[in-house]
């Protein structure tokens, strides 16, 4: 059965970006690449690979390592915020920070624990700084909310060039997650399941998820 064929209530969104060599990354940044350690032959029975990359290439969350000393590293960071009710909200045109305005008239009796925003009419193929990031203010406002985890269509909830990384800041201060580099070209607005589990990666800032949303 394809996606295609399935009943509106069965669809599966797939909300990752495939990563391959060609992904943007931030500069400076590790790119995907891929070896072969073993191939198939008579003398061997399987194919093997080795993968280097940045757990920040393509759908990732980061863990609060990234932006903490202290904080907790990928593989030890509560999955329930990974999983759940979710609301996307389309955010087209907002500009270089995404403002409580431009989210508002998705609110409607609450937000659900999860709030993905869509920047993007589609997805970046290559590196473009000039993306949009969460306002802080936005955070602390989605936060008040219930809101427990938020991710948006583009590299970082932090404009390209700063440094003082304020809306990461807040997740920290307020205790929330992130999903980044999401892709919502096809999404509607609307609520949605989200699954997006990181990998138990004993030390790492970040991890690759394979972010997927169902329809409620």
């Amino acid at each position: 059965m394809t996606i295609a064929d399935k009943p509106p209530g069965q669809r599966i969104w797939d909300i990752s970006p495939l990563v391959s060599p060609q992904s943007p990354i931030f500069p400076g940044d590790e790119p995907y690449a891929l070896r072969w350690t073993a191939r198939l032959s008579p003398a061997c029975p399987v194919n093997l690979s080795a993968l280097t990359m940045s757990p920040h290439v393509g759908a990732h969350a980061d863990a609060p390592l990234h932006y903490a000393a202290d904080g907790a590293s990928a593989a030890e960071v509560d999955l329930d915020a990974y999983l759940g009710p979710c609301r996307v909200i389309h955010a087209l045109g907002c500009g270089p920070l995404i403002q409580i305005e431009h989210l508002q008239h998705a609110v409607g009796a609450g937000l659900p624990a999860r709030v993905l925003v869509r920047c993007n009419e589609k997805a970046k193929e290559v590196w473009d700084p000039d993306f949009s990031a969460y306002a802080p203010a936005t955070v602390a406002w989605l936060a008040a909310q219930g809101v427990r985890l938020i991710g948006l269509d583009t590299p970082s909830v932090d404009p390209a060039d700063s440094k003082s990384l304020d809306s990461h800041q807040q997740l920290r201060t307020l205790d929330l997650r992130v999903l980044e580099n999401l892709v919502l070209d096809d999404v509607p607005e609307g609520d949605y399941e989200l699954i997006a589990l990181p990998l138990k990666l004993a030390g790492a800032c970040a991890s690759p998820v394979r972010a997927v949303l169902r329809k409620l």
